[in-house]
This record gives structure tokens, sequence and C-alpha cells, in this order.
């Protein structure tokens, strides 16, 4: 028997003219701006026509810790979304935008799978409506000012030994990690050390996904620090005079992007931070967007609940003041028995015992989002066919202990129709009592923050700061960044910070090893363990499988 693949299911799908879509939100089209006949810009002024309207439910997606297995969260999501439709209930999506290194590196594309996928695929993937671009241009602009400024004469007496801005492409390149550029005489600039940033690592990205309108873009971007002076004061972007132009190359870009899902169901596609580095979800206008014209919006968080989801409360929601009606915590047989030890040739064949010692990565999951956090939530069983009716039942049962349903998700397969039991399931949930909970407060020190979030969030016993995040700290304090919330960029394998260290780990410290401010974005990233901004593509990269035949048509994308 043959299987379509991804890219195959989205190319035979006719598609509904994105005016169409607008028209099914109630979107005058006076907020539409089109991009080709599948998908356009809606203008964020729209909002203020719904400045009254109460909110629809917003569903948060989720998942367990990550493995070669897959769990298949964003497939979820939209498939999600489009049940929530098939029973009646007027659902959006709001998801990120698929990096192109990513794409182009290990998972290939990012816009779900099977019959839960959202279209057009391949634009999607690929350059989409450009903000990606426009963003990288923003980085680089602000990166040229401050070169400059230096090569003219350096009035502001930066410290070229204390420069944190780097440039950045939308490319895995493990090549720009650490480079010395302004080399060739003095003409070409000042030589230093520089380096490069995947784009969806940048601070403007969490910046564009974080911004309320274009004048919030713009203060914010204003308090960029890039540098320090030799007197150890910050540096930021509007000392160099860069934020208007820099919001002038991201006016378009923060619009959010309307597309649909195979079935028809409007989604915004819009930012895409990256969830081990950054906060990993989609920008907050979409969210905004998605939850007056739908009754309910469903949107994810990167990676597994611990770096995700843990980001999307304490970061996100604090920033616009929300909370989730109801969670969706996304698992697959296969992973757990990844997280019980069994190797990947064996996931196929029944093993209950293994799925036992794998349980309880997907249970701590559910107890910090339902205990921890305080959100009514629902285990979604990504079902494959060789899943048994044993192995469902264990899970079912170890669930239920803590209070949780489970409901099978065969939306990779059915579409809408197979998360029928699921949407219900999430229907009712959001009718119960959420309550958002937070493992720290922001008035707590930077150091019991890291500590927080390492023993509720982790289950770790503690943390352990470096010398150099030691002073970083002092220094954060004393610029008065202390009350700022918390972006742990950590691997996102394990609970810790070892990704060798898989199912519910305890008694491990986290390893601080280096803290940055963003403070345009508002938020302290604590660097863990050997995380890198710029990742590296693998010995047999995803772009070896992508090609495109005589008539343009892409093949191979996933």
């Amino acid at each position: 028997m043959s299987f379509k693949s991804d890219i195959e299911i989205a190319q035979e799908t006719e598609m509904r003219p994105i005016a169409e879509i607008a028209e099914k939100l109630g979107i005058d089209e006076k907020y539409v701006d089109p991009y080709g006949k599948y998908k356009a810009k809606i203008d964020y002024n729209i909002l203020d026509n719904y400045a009254d309207k109460p909110n629809g439910k917003l569903v948060l997606v989720t998942a367990i810790t990550p493995t070669p297995a897959g769990e298949g969260k964003t497939t979820t999501t939209v498939g999600l979304s489009d049940a929530l439709r098939y029973i009646g209930k007027k659902s959006v999506v709001a998801l990120r935008e698929p990096s192109l290194g990513p794409v182009f590196g290990v998972k290939g594309g990012a816009a779900g799978g099977g019959y839960a996928q959202v279209v057009p695929m391949e634009d999607i993937n690929l350059h989409f409506t450009g903000d990606f671009h426009a963003i990288g241009a923003a980085n680089n602009l602000l990166a040229a000012m401050l070169d400059n400024h230096i090569h003219q004469g350096n009035e502001l007496g930066i410290d070229g030994r204390r420069i944190i801005w780097k440039r950045c492409m939308d490319m895995n390149d493990r090549q720009l990690r650490f480079v010395v550029d302004g080399l060739g005489g003095k003409a070409n600039g000042t030589p230093r050390e520089d380096g490069f940033d995947i784009t969806v690592a940048s601070e403007i990205m969490a910046i564009l996904c974080l911004s309320k309108n274009i004048r919030d873009m713009k203060e914010r971007i204003g308090r960029i620090i890039v540098a320090y002076t030799y007197d150890g004061k910050p540096v930021t972007a509007s000392d160099l005079k860069a934020q208007g132009a820099m919001a002038a190359l991201l006016k378009e870009a923060l619009k959010p992007n309307l597309v649909q899902t195979l079935e028809g169901t409007p989604a915004f596609i819009h930012g895409g931070p990256f969830a081990n580095i950054a906060h990993g979800c989609n920008s907050a206008m979409a969210t905004r967007l998605a939850l007056k014209l739908g009754d309910y919006a469903v949107t994810e968080a990167g990676f597994g609940a611990d770096l995700g989801a843990e980001k999307f409360m304490d970061i996100k929601c604090r920033a616009l003041g929300i909370k989730p009606s109801a969670a969706v915590i996304v698992a697959t047989v296969r992973a757990l028995k990844h997280h019980g030890g069994v190797p990947k040739t064996e996931y196929g064949v029944e093993n209950l015992e293994a799925l036992e010692k794998g349980l309880p990565n997907l249970l701590q999951h559910v107890a910090n989002v339902t205990q921890v956090f305080g959100i009514p939530a629902v285990v979604a069983i990504n079902r494959f066919p060789t899943d048994t009716e044993a192995e469902l039942k264990l899970i079912e049962t170890k669930c239920r202990e803590l209070g949780v349903n489970v409901a099978l998700s065969e939306v990779h397969s059915k579409g809408g129709a197979g998360g029928e039991a699921l949407a219900k399931e999430v229907v009712r949930l959001c009718e119960t009592e959420s309550v958002l909970n937070h493992p720290y407060d922001l008035t707590d020190s930077i150091e019991d923050k890291l500590y927080k979030i390492a023993t509720k969030v982790y289950h770790g016993s503690g943390v352990a700061l470096t010398a150099e995040a030691k002073k970083q700290v002092e220094l954060l304090t004393s610029l008065g960044f202390a009350e700022f919330p918390i972006c742990m960029a950590k691997t996102q394998y394990s609970f810790s910070d070892n990704a060798a260290l898989i199912g519910a780990p305890k008694d491990f410290e986290v390893t601080v090893r280096n803290l940055k401010v963003s403070a345009g974005a508002g938020f302290i990233v604590a660097l863990t363990g050997d995380i890198m901004t710029m990742p590296g593509l693998p010995k047999v990269p995803s772009a070896e499988k992508i090609d495109v035949d005589d008539n343009g048509k892409i093949e191979g994308l996933f």
C-alpha cells in the first residue's frame, strides 16, 4: 500500500480564494492585502474595531519532550482547529512561520502533516510573504549602523570588545558562528570578532512577535542594547537613531498572514521565534486577531511543554494579559517508548514495560500544565497503526490518575473528522475554570526566577551559575532589568540541560553559562548547556531531497 506524502496531499487540494477565507471571518476587504490568490496580510488596524468585543476561548497545544519518533504537535493543532469546525464551532488557528534553517536542515517542512495541513504548503515553508527577509534586513541595518558609527569616529565611545549585536540570516550555517570582519584596511571598517545568529533567534523576531502595534514595535526597537561603552554604559538602537528606519522595513511584516487549512479553516501564520533559544510563539498580533475573530483560537507553543508552554505562559501571556482556557498535550506511543529506552527499530512492537518506563515524561508535563500553571488539559494521542489497545489503555489509565482525560487523534489520516473526540473534550474543558499561575513572580531576583523554573518546571535540584553568568546577573540587576521574565535557552530533548537525560530525570542541576538581556523584547535570555544561536546542517540535510521540476512544481519538501 502506498501512502501520499504531505506535499502530494497539499498539492492535490483545491484551495479557496483568500478573499473567501477573509469573508468567512467577517473581515472587510479594505483590511485585506492579497499576496497572490491564496495568502494575504491583514491590516492590524482592524483590531481597533474589536476593542470592546470579548475574546474567544484560547486553546494551547503543547507536547511531551520531543523525540526522533515525532509527536505531531503542529498536525494536531491544525487538525483540532478543523475538528472544532467539524462539530460546528467557529475556530481559527494561529501558528508560527517555518524557518528556512530547519526546512533545509533536519525537520523538513513545518506546516502540519497528512490531512491536517495549512496551505499553500510550499509558500509557507519557503519565502511566504517575506516577513523573515524583512526581519533579517532590519537586524542587519542595525548592525551596519553600529559598525558605521564606530568607523565614522565613535562619538558614543563604544567598546569594540563589548559589542553584543550580531548579524543574522535565516539559514543553518555553522561557518558563520564566529567570524572576523572589517579586514582590508581603514576604508573597510574596524577589524573585530563578530558572528551571525539565525534570523529566528534575532531579538527583532521576538520584538515583532510581542508588539501590540507599530508604535509599540518602534519603542521596543529603540530599547535594544547593541553594545556597551568603555565606561560600561549600554548603547541602544535609539542612541544610533536606527529605530525609525528599522520600523519602516518592518511595517508590512508586522501585519499577520492569513491562509487556510486543507478544510478551509482560517489560519493566521505569523512570526517564528525559535523555541529553544527565543520564546517560541507566533505573534501577539495574530493571536489577538484569532481571539477576536473566532470563538475558539487554537495556537501552539514550541517543542515540549517545559520550553514552549512555560514561555507561552510566563512571557507571552504576561505581555498580552491573556490566559489559555484549555491545553492539549500531544504524545505518541512511539515517542513514549523512546523515553522508555526502546530503539527506533522497535517503536512498532508492543512493549508495555518500556511504555510504562517512558510514561513519567508525559505525566510530568501533564502535572506541570494542570498543577503548576493551573490550566485544564487533555492528552491527545497522535495514533499510529502499530499502537495496540493495551498500550493505549495504559496511557489512559495513568493520565486518569492525574484527573486528565485522553483522546485519540487521527487527524493525520482523517482530517477534522479524526479529531472529533478531541474537539469535544476541548470544548468541555473550555467551560471549566482556568487560573493561570506562574512559577515565579516578576519581582523575584534573577537567580530566584532561574531556580524556580529549574525546580518547579524541570523538576531539577537547582541552578549553577558560571562565574561569567554571576557577573551578568549583577550587571543586569544594576541596569534595572531584574524584573524582566526569563527566557530559557535549553535543549528541547530533555527536561534537563543535558539532551541525553530522557524520560523524567530528577536531582540534576541546570548550568547557566550566559545571561543576555533582550531589552526590546522585554526578557532575559539564559543560555544553558551547549545551546547555539546559529545551528548547523546535519550530515544529510533535508535540502538534498528538495527539487523543482520544469513546470515549477516543488518536490520533496516534506
